[in-house]
């Protein structure tokens, strides 16, 4: 069966590397691109690197224009879509690449989106651990999506998503403490802040530098973590210090993550924890002790990969995690998150290897 697409948000970062993936997809067919100031364009005007996709005329957005796929994929900023997507009544499965639809708590999306909360959908991170007394990943929910008679689903934030994944084996097997004083600072590429030209985002001002965003606790994806890892185990009393850098390179995320152990927890044990959470995950992999993670090696691949150590003088657990933010930071997960929806194999359209150099 060949599902019939539309991307919302087709000219930007998100929508373009979408666009990449889906026109890879055996199962899926792009027949409807939409953009805001770009409707009325050819898409490679806008994305030149999509040449079997590039005689497709963007359309503007709507819900008029939208519903009736099969599918529909969101690449807007936040606060854009939840009017839209409220309105698809004949669509089968609607995956959002914004923050809309991520939180559960209005109160958190008011404290950092200050706009109308739109509702919580199903969470598109399959591997992240919700149930830390069963074990239970967000791939059992996601895949009761469409059977449900849902079929909505919110896929992540790249920097959360990167964080929770980092912490929640921890938090999971129980070798974190419940208010584990979590300390992260990561490494970004610029892509994850869009297409919108913005002066500290242009070459001059990035090449040969490096510098802090969103610092003191202000950055919008806080919530989002801390909601994704008390879920896997961690208590309400969980703190976390959150600090991005951008850096010159144009896709990315090194997150490097600290959190502090429970008292006696050996560092066997806490290997033990993110092996044997990883160990059968096709996309997230845990290297071997003494081998760190580069982001060079996940570009364009669908891959989270992350090393683990444990500082014993200061009895924390370090994790280092790398992944291409539009490819498994967003697109990627909302593709995978979309196969096991739809009942397709996980790993469908989708692929584990970095590209190099």
């Amino acid at each position: 069966m060949s599902y019939r697409i539309a991307v919302a948000g087709a000219s930007g970062y998100a929508g373009g590397e979408l666009l990449r993936l889906l026109a890879g997809h055996p199962d899926f067919e792009v027949v409807t691109v939409a953009g805001h100031s770009s409707a009325g364009d050819l898409l490679g005007q806008h994305q030149p690197q999509l040449r079997s996709l590039a005689h497709l005329r963007l359309q503007k957005i709507s819900a008029e224009v939208l519903d009736g796929h099969d599918i529909v994929f969101f690449a807007l900023p936040h606060g854009a879509s939840g009017a839209i997507t409220a309105k698809l009544e004949n669509t089968q499965l609607v995956v959002d690449c914004g923050a809309d639809h991520r939180l559960e708590n209005a109160a958190d999306w008011q404290e950092y989106y200050g706009s109308e909360f739109a509702g919580i959908w199903a969470y598109g991170v399959p591997e992240l651990i919700i149930d830390a007394v069963h074990g239970t990943r967000q791939r059992e929910v996601l895949a009761r999506e469409l059977t449900a008679g849902r079929g909505r689903i919110a896929a992540p934030g790249c920097n959360a998503s990167t964080v929770a994944l980092s912490l929640a084996p921890g938090f999971a097997a129980g070798v974190l403490a419940e208010d584990a004083d979590i300390v992260t600072a990561l490494a970004v590429g610029p892509s994850g802040a869009g297409k919108t030209l913005k002066p500290h985002l242009l070459a001059a001002e990035m090449l040969g530098s490096a510098s802090p965003y969103a610092v003191g606790g202000s950055h919008r994806h806080i919530p989002e973590i801390l909601q994704s890892l008390r879920k896997a185990g961690a208590s309400e009393r969980v703190t976390l210090s959150f600090t991005p850098m951008l850096v010159p390179m144009a896709r990315g995320i090194l997150a490097t993550s600290t959190a502090k152990l429970r008292d006696g927890v050996t560092a066997a044990a806490v290997r033990a924890a993110w092996e044997n959470a990883y160990a059968d995950e096709p996309f997230v992999h845990v290297l071997p002790a003494g081998v760190e993670p580069r982001v060079a090696d996940t570009i364009g691949a669908n891959t989270c990969v992350m090393s683990v150590a444990v500082d014993e003088k200061a009895k924390r657990v370090v994790v280092v995690a790398a992944l291409d933010n539009l490819a498994k930071g967003t697109a990627g997960a909302a593709v995978q998150s979309a196969n096991i929806a739809l009942g397709l194999p996980e790993s469908t359209g989708l692929t584990m290897n970095g590209i190099a150099p």
